[in-house]
């Protein structure tokens, strides 16, 4: 597919949050430029394994894949839903069913490869919501080095450009 691209200019990240993230390793290591390049930079979790991460776009985009990558095979997520357009969720929304369901292994984390999405079902993305349920080992916090998103603007239609026909 062409026009595939890196989504780090459309993220909001004035609206971007991450519930039970350690204040000290927050979500921010894992999404800005220069710092997901820097292994030494994570996001890690606080009270348990649990992570839940909101990441709203500037415009509607359309989601082709998801970058993860985790350099602590035993701490790597394993189970994450992800969650299409719904703000403000908690924990305890999270045993509803995402709009797809990822199961996980380290060496897939370890070099952070695109993991290809159910196109069918981001094709309007105005936000992603990333449920991280638990990690590889049951290790008591889980350890996520960087986040991207592949994928391409969705393309509005501007009424200007139309030309009167006949």
């Amino acid at each position: 597919m062409s026009g595939q691209s890196d989504l780090l200019e459309q993220i909001d990240f004035s609206q971007v949050y991450c519930l039970n993230e350690q204040s000290s390793h927050p979500i921010t290591n894992t999404l800005k430029q220069g710092y997901r390049e820097d292994d030494g930079l994570f996001l890690e979790s606080d009270a348990d394994e649990q992570l839940l991460i909101f990441v709203p776009f500037s415009q509607k985009v359309k989601l082709h894949s998801l970058v993860l990558k985790a350099t602590d095979a035993a701490k790597a997520p394993k189970n994450i839903k992800l969650y299409v357009n719904k703000p403000s969720m908690g924990f305890s929304d999270c045993d509803a069913p995402g709009a797809q369901e990822l199961e996980l292994l380290p060496e897939e984390l370890s070099k952070g490869e695109p993991i290809t999405l159910k196109y069918v079902k981001f094709q309007s993305v105005h936000s992603l919501s990333i449920f991280i349920e638990n990690n590889q080992d049951d290790e008591e916090t889980t350890i996520l080095n960087k986040i991207g998103f592949i994928g391409t603007l969705v393309d509005t239609t501007n009424m200007k450009d139309l030309k009167k026909v006949g």
